[in-house]
């Protein structure tokens, strides 16, 4: 569903969070099972630098970010604190019934939120949500239903550009980085 420029800035500005997708959206969507022997394993999922900072900047934005994801993982769960977000709903079968109980617990409306998928069962949010959005390898079916795709694929830096055109239409890019980048000290004011 193709979204005008306008379009686009009208949305993002409305938005008050950030729902994603696990695997195929915060990770590349592999999942390494390294065996522990007597027939266990440990779970290890790999990150992005970049969306993790993203998800920092996005937060000290005013915007709440969340996961709605169909597996558990005590790594996920890490990474979640870690990022310090507001919504961690993991063993989700419908995920458009969790996405009901976000809104109901954040007392938000479902044009307030974000939603970046990859694979069919990201299509309930994706429909209901504000701002649906895809990453550049999600399947076609999620493509089609976002009024934004990434040009970087999931887990690779897809969530720092996501973030980056939602504060840049609130006006609030060029302050977080600010804030990020910690600004000018006077112990470097003025110098070059």
């Amino acid at each position: 569903m193709p979204v005008t420029k306008a379009g686009m800035a009208r949305r993002a500005k409305k938005i008050k969070l950030l729902l994603m997708d696990v695997d195929g959206v915060l990770t590349d969507g592999r999942i390494y099972l390294v065996p522990l022997g007597r027939g266990k394993v440990a779970e290890a999922k790999v990150f992005h630098s970049q969306d993790g900072a993203a998800l920092k900047l996005i937060r000290k934005a005013g915007i709440r970010t969340g996961v709605v994801t169909g597996r558990r993982s005590d790594v996920m769960e890490h990474r979640a604190r870690e990022l310090g977000m507001d919504f961690v709903h993991e063993g989700v079968e419908d995920k458009g019934k969790a996405l009901d109980e976000i809104l109901r617990a954040g007392r938000m409306r479902a044009e307030e939120v974000a939603y970046v998928g990859d694979d069919l069962s990201d299509l309930r949010p994706m429909k209901r949500a504000g701002l649906p959005m895809a990453v550049a390898n999600a399947v076609p079916e999620v493509r089609r239903a976002a009024a934004y795709v990434t040009r970087r694929p999931g887990g690779q830096g897809a969530l720092r550009e996501v973030i980056e055109l939602i504060l840049r239409n609130q006006g609030k890019w060029d302050r977080a980085v600010g804030a990020m980048a910690g600004g000018p000290t006077s112990r470097n004011r003025g110098r070059r």
